[in-house]
Formats: structure tokens, sequence, C-alpha cells
């Protein structure tokens, strides 16, 4: 596998050469990264060529994620609106000797040593996050690998800044985006299913499609409602 770079009309592209047939072009939320698989045959001119027919579709889905919604930046502060599984809820921050979170109703209760402290704070939530999506991605992938007769497979959850999830095909491990824990049960669902069926069909072709619409029919509209959603940070 190789990758080349390209920039056509102020557009920075990502290029891979695949044993794949055909080329696929993808714009990703939410920054919009814009990358091609590419068959390893092609040379990186026809690739070019290719792109240049598509500069005003890729601009237009990069409009579309520059325009989208955003929360701003979170100051971890007393009374700010945080969001756990689509819900939303406030934060109340209390300083105490050990650092831990509690859900009480429609707060998170923050517990922690310095409450002067903001990276401490958003530390302490974010590893909240992480276990809470743990717990949540077991039992998806449990119930989704069952229905599709996988076992069920690793994963990790890491900061991904391009992509709400990823399949690594040769060792069967997947990958998912810590943010997806701010997001509805039902965008993350579409996410599991999405990487599951690389594990049964490497590649976005209609045989991946037909797949995603056995094993969860209502993807196309978890995914639209994914990436139209506010980002929130």
């Amino acid at each position: 596998m190789k990758v080349e770079q390209l920039k056509i009309g102020g557009v920075e592209i990502e290029v891979t050469f695949k044993d794949i047939k055909n080329l696929h072009l993808s714009v990703h939320p939410p920054q919009g990264k814009v990358t091609i698989s590419s068959p390893a045959f092609y040379d990186l001119e026809k690739v070019k060529i290719y792109a240049a027919t598509k500069l005003g579709w890729i601009k237009k889905e990069q409009l579309k994620f520059k325009n989208q919604a955003r929360e701003s930046e979170r100051q971890m502060i007393n009374q700010e609106s945080h969001y756990l599984f689509g819900e939303r809820y406030l934060l109340e921050v209390v300083v105490a000797k050990r650092n831990s979170i509690s859900l009480k109703g429609k707060k998170i209760v923050l517990f922690v040593i310095d409450g002067n402290d903001t990276a401490l704070k958003r530390e302490v939530l974010y590893k909240f996050y992480r276990k809470a999506l743990r717990v949540k991605l077991n039992s998806l992938l449990a119930h989704f690998a069952d229905k599709m007769q996988l076992e069920i497979p690793e994963f990790k959850i890491r900061t991904m800044k391009t992509k709400w999830g990823s399949c690594a095909v040769t060792n069967g491990r997947l990958w998912f985006n810590i943010e997806l824990t701010k997001k509805p049960i039902e965008c993350i669902e579409y996410v599991v299913v999405h990487e599951l069926v690389h594990l049964l069909e490497r590649h976005h072709n209609k045989r991946f499609v037909l797949l995603m619409d056995q094993y969860y029919p209502n993807w196309r509209t978890q995914k639209k409602l994914l990436n139209e959603l506010p980002l929130i940070y």
C-alpha cells in the first residue's frame, strides 16, 4: 500500500493505492479531510485528473462541515452544558479529596482536588467518558456481532480527528472515537455496525451497502444525523 499527497485548487487530498478495482472519494467529518482510495495500477496523474473533475463536489462537502453548528469550547465550570449519549447535563464542580464523577439526575457532578485546574477537570471527565463508552460498546458489539455470526472483536477508544470509527481488517481490531460518548445511542449503533461490516467486506462497495441494509436498515438516517449534529468540544 502506497500513500501520496495531492493539492488541487487549494484542496489537499490523501491518495492511498490499494488492491481494489475502482476509485473511492471521501470527504470526512468533522474537518472535511479528503481521501481517495485508488487501484494500485493507476498512476498519480490519472487520480489527479479524476479529483479535478470532482473538485466542485469536494468543496461543497467541505463547506457543509465548515458551516456545521459548533458548540463553544468547554470551560469546565458550574452550570455548563455537557452531553452523555445524546442527553444534556449540567456540570457541577465540587472540590474534594479525590477525583471522581457522579451522575445525579440531569447533573454531572465532577469531584476534583483542584477546582481551578481546567485541564484536570477535563481529564477526569474524559476518563469517565471512556469508561461509559467502553461499557456501551461492549454491549453493542456483543449484540451485533452475534447477529452477524462474528466473534466479538477487540476494540480500543481514542481521539480521532477525521473518523468516528475505523477497522483494521488484517487483525480484526476496531477503533472508536471517544467523542461518540456525547452522541445519541442510535448514532453509536450505526458506527458499530459500520465497523463490524468491514470485517465481512473490506471496501465500501455494493456488497457493503447491502450488508448495512441487512443489519442496520436505518443506517442512512443515523449517518446523516451524526454528521449534522453540532460538533461538541
